[in-house]
C-alpha cells in the first residue's frame, strides 16, 4: 500500500512540475520602452490647426510611417505568456473550427482601418482547431511568443506569432 502511494505521489508531482507555466503579459509588454510615435505631434500646437492645414497631412503621414514600422520588443521573445485580446479570424476548418487568427488589443481592430501597429498584433495558430470562437470574441492565449512577421493583407501585419498551447474565453 505504501509503495503504491509513493508511485502515485511521484507521478502527480512529476505531472505538476512538467505542466507549463505562463507569465501574465500585457500589450504594453510587446512595445519597446523607448518607442513613442506620438512624439511626432509634439512640434504642433493642435489648437492652432485647421483640418485642411497642410502640416496636419505631413505629420499624419510621418506618424503612419512610424506606426507601420513599429519595433517589436526583443525582451519578450521566446517567453511563455498568457495574453488577453480580441479574435480576428483568418482561417477555418470545415467552416466551423477556427484554425488561424490575429489577436488584437481592442475591439474592432483590423476590421476598421488603420489596423494596430505590428507590435500590437499577434498571429495565432492554435494547436487544435477551436469550436465556438468567433470574430471579436475575447480570449486568453497561452504559449511561447515569437518574433515573426505575418502579413494578413487588409487585416494588418503582425510582428509576433504564437502556436497557442491553449485558448480560453476571457474571464478576469
Amino acid at each position: 500500500m505504501t509503495f503504491r502511494f509513493l508511485w502515485v505521489f511521484l507521478f502527480c508531482y512529476a505531472f505538476a512540475c512538467a505542466a507549463p507555466s505562463y507569465n501574465n503579459a500585457t500589450w504594453d509588454d510587446l512595445v519597446p520602452e523607448d518607442w513613442h510615435p506620438e512624439r511626432i505631434f509634439n512640434s504642433l500646437n493642435i489648437d492652432d490647426l485647421s483640418d485642411d492645414d497642410p502640416r496636419v497631412k505631413s505629420v499624419m503621414d510621418a506618424f503612419m510611417k512610424e506606426w507601420k514600422k513599429s519595433p517589436i520588443n526583443p525582451k519578450i521573445a521566446g517567453k511563455r505568456i498568457k495574453l488577453p485580446g480580441y479574435v480576428v479570424p483568418l482561417d477555418w476548418e470545415d467552416d466551423t473550427k477556427l484554425t488561424e487568427f490575429l489577436l488584437v488589443p481592442y475591439f474592432g481592430a483590423c476590421i476598421h482601418v488603420p489596423p494596430p501597429p505590428p507590435n500590437q498584433i499577434v498571429y495565432v495558430k492554435p494547436r487544435k482547431p477551436l469550436k465556438d470562437v468567433f470574430a471579436m470574441d475575447t480570449v486568453w492565449i497561452y504559449g511561447e511568443i515569437l518574433i515573426e512577421t505575418n502579413d494578413s493583407g487588409s487585416m494588418g501585419t503582425s510582428g509576433y506569432s504564437m502556436i497557442a498551447d491553449r485558448v480560453d474565453l476571457y474571464t478576469e
